[in-house]
């Protein structure tokens, strides 16, 4: 009797997400759904094949729509966004490297975070390259002398610095950065020395 009121309370839980959840999926709404979501993020094109399975998905769990036909729609496209141009993960690549790096995030970091994405090592490599021709070389220590700079660590803090090393240099750790740069950027004596040395550094490249 248990299992028979169990079964009755899924049957009506079911229905009533089916009237309130999503709707079933369709190659049209598919096609609203991933323009919607570019429209608000930019993504890889893995990333946005995850994003519309699990609509493919969650459509077929409440509307026994077919799964494999949803998964040829959504496979189809993304072949269709990437020939035009709409996806492209090189170009997604080197925009979300240089915003993570401008937040102070290591290479170590971003790569990782790529890599979430879907990106492939390839492209991952060469939007670092592309990060470094534009910013210069040393991508790990300006990243650590900007993330230092906006949690003012180390050079950054106006007393106590002493107290705090080990904070600092733990700070900077967590964040990806091997402990050489991290001590060369807590330890330094002004941030000024650190921003002559970046200069100086980016000049060089230059030339």
């Amino acid at each position: 009797m248990e299992e028979k009121n169990r079964h009755s309370r899924q049957q009506k839980l079911n229905k009533i997400r089916q009237l309130t959840g999503p709707k079933p999926v369709t190659p049209a709404r598919l096609e609203n759904i991933a323009l919607h979501y570019l429209e608000r993020y930019a993504s890889s094109a893995e990333n946005l094949r995850r994003v519309l399975m699990r609509r493919v998905q969650r459509s077929a769990q409440l509307h026994d729509t077919d799964s494999q036909a949803g998964a040829e729609a959504v496979d189809a496209l993304i072949l269709r966004y990437q020939s035009s141009g709409l996806l492209d993960d090189t170009a997604y690549a080197v925009g979300r490297s240089v915003s993570l790096h401008r937040q102070g995030k290591s290479t170590r970091a971003i790569q990782q975070t790529l890599s979430v994405k879907g990106v492939d090592g390839d492209t991952v490599g060469a939007a670092l390259e592309a990060l470094k021709e534009e910013v210069g070389p040393d991508l790990d220590l300006r990243a650590a002398v900007q993330y230092a700079r906006r949690r003012r660590l180390g050079p950054w803090r106006r007393e106590g610095r002493e107290d705090v090393r080990e904070k600092d240099l733990a700070a900077l750790g967590r964040q990806g950065f091997g402990y050489d740069i991290a001590r060369h950027v807590i330890e330094a004596e002004t941030p000024g020395q650190l921003e002559e040395e970046l200069d100086t550094a980016f000049e060089e490249s230059q030339n």
